[in-house]
This record gives structure tokens, sequence and C-alpha cells, in this order.
């Protein structure tokens, strides 16, 4: 049974917000952050929003992005003072604050956002919340970036045994093709 299921739900929002919104290398190609229509659809789909996100919405998320993408990297670099840091500005900045929610016909669930706060906003601060909880665990180590060449995409681990490496199995795949064009 898991009792944290916003948090998981959050942490893999945080996950493919930073990989949508941040520039950088993905599957051993550059990747840019798309624009207009393109951003507001992949910012729609990361966030599982159930309407349409304005321009305006899109960009405050990808505001927040970079600074996300930072608590990955740090965790990965094994400096998790940094990314706590970073996540307690996240928590500020954004005015993080849980309650309990009841709508949509939906049973009663905790937000970690306020009432009057922004969609960005919001959003990034359920974010920063649920990172803060898993940066807050034994299971820290859960979240990475993609050890791939070429590819700097965020994860978080979920396996049983937590070893992954990988932020896809089209990277993972690169990399055992490589290796093995390498030893024949």
């Amino acid at each position: 049974m898991n009792f944290n299921s916003h948090s998981d739900m959050v942490v893999a929002i945080a996950v493919a917000l930073v990989n949508v919104l941040t520039p950088g290398e993905r599957r051993g190609r550059p990747y840019q952050v798309p624009e207009g229509e393109q951003r507001r659809e992949a910012v729609a789909e990361a966030v599982r929003a159930r309407r349409e996100v304005t321009d305006e919405e899109a960009a405050e998320l990808a505001g927040y992005a970079p600074d996300l993408r930072v608590v990955f990297e740090a965790v990965a670099a094994g400096d998790l003072d940094h990314a706590a840091g970073t996540l307690n500005r996240l928590l500020v900045d954004t005015r993080a604050r849980p309650h309990l929610s009841h709508h949509d016909g939906e049973p009663w669930h905790v937000h970690f956002h306020g009432t009057d706060g922004t969609f960005g906003g919001d959003y990034a601060a359920s974010c920063a919340t649920g990172l803060a909880i898993v940066l807050g665990s034994e299971l820290h180590d859960r979240l990475g970036v993609c050890t791939a060449d070429r590819c700097d995409r965020v994860y978080v681990d979920v396996s049983r045994n937590g070893t992954r490496r990988f932020c896809s199995t089209a990277c993972q795949n690169r990399v055992k093709t490589a290796a093995f064009r390498a030893r024949t």
C-alpha cells in the first residue's frame, strides 16, 4: 500500500517539467525547450492538466524548472546540502504550505500549496515539497541524472533494487549497443 501517492505524483511531475523545460541533451541529441503551442502542450502533459495551459503559465513553470534541475544534479553529485538549500529557497519562494483539499469528486487529499497561488507557483510548490520529502528520506539517492553519453535528462528511480542509471530504456540501449560494438 502506498500512502504517499500524491508525493509520488508531484515528484514524477517535477521530472517531467525538468525534462521538457530545460535545454541540454536528450538521448544523444541536443534538446531545445519547445516554444509557443508546443511548450504549452508539453507543460499540460507534464502536469497532467485537465485544461489548456496559457503561455504565461508555461513561462512561469519554465522559470522554476532550472531550480528543480539543480536539485537532481546536486543529488547525483552527492551534494545534498546544495540540493536542500535549493529546495528550501523554492519552498519559500513558492509559499508552499500543505492543506487538505476536496474537489472534483475526489476524496480528501493533501495539496502542497496554498489556495491563492498561481498555476505555475502552485505546481512548483508541490514539486519542491515532493522533492523535499524524497530528499529528507533514506531514498534521496533515487533522484538522478542520466549517465548515458550526451544525455542529461533526469529521473526518479522507483525500481525495487534502486540501481537505475538512465532516464529511459532508449538511453540504456544506446549504452549497451555502444559497449557491444566496442567489444566486437
